[in-house]
């Protein structure tokens, strides 16, 4: 008997931590990804990552630049894989309308926050944002340290 592949535990193959960090996120939008058959392979393997990727909107479509996802070991050798490489997002004329207005006039950026497989796609969950001052950073810090602190004090107060 074959044996049976184990189902990942998580959907999610990349994320995005330092968007969190840099942007107040207002609104998200799923996207699809034009993907070559070796970075979906390499997906699969979790070999993705977000840290410095954006959106760039030209002649009406949705790129995704600074994404990188490294080629497997494995990858053909008669292929040449460009693990940096521009990837078009896909999206219906509405969503793009709505999010190049966004990006071009009030001032938004348009960051990926993260990969994960919907069924037996790749989606890129994308986000308008505002960016964040430095001192606005801090205060996220200090309120993400605040909490971790009263955890920690609720879980000694009950034992």
């Amino acid at each position: 008997m074959a044996k049976k592949k184990k189902a990942p535990t998580s959907n999610t193959i990349a994320l995005n931590k330092k968007a969190k960090h840099d942007y107040f996120i207002e609104e998200k939008f799923e996207a699809g990804l034009e993907l070559q058959g070796w970075e979906v392979k390499a997906c699969r393997e979790g070999k993705a990552q977000l840290t410095d990727s954006y959106v760039l909107f030209k002649d009406g479509q949705a790129w995704l630049l600074g994404a990188r996802i490294q080629p497997l070991i494995s990858a053909s050798t008669h292929y040449v894989t460009e693990p940096d490489r521009t990837r078009r997002l896909l999206l219906n004329r509405k969503e793009i309308a709505k999010l190049m207005a966004s990006v071009e006039q009030k001032g938004y950026t348009c960051v990926c926050t993260a990969l994960y497989w919907k069924k037996h796609l790749i989606k890129c969950e994308i986000a308008l944002a505002k960016g964040k001052a430095l001192h606005d950073k801090r205060d996220t810090e200090k309120e993400r340290d605040w909490n971790r602190e009263k955890q920690r004090l609720m879980r000694h107060d009950h034992r």
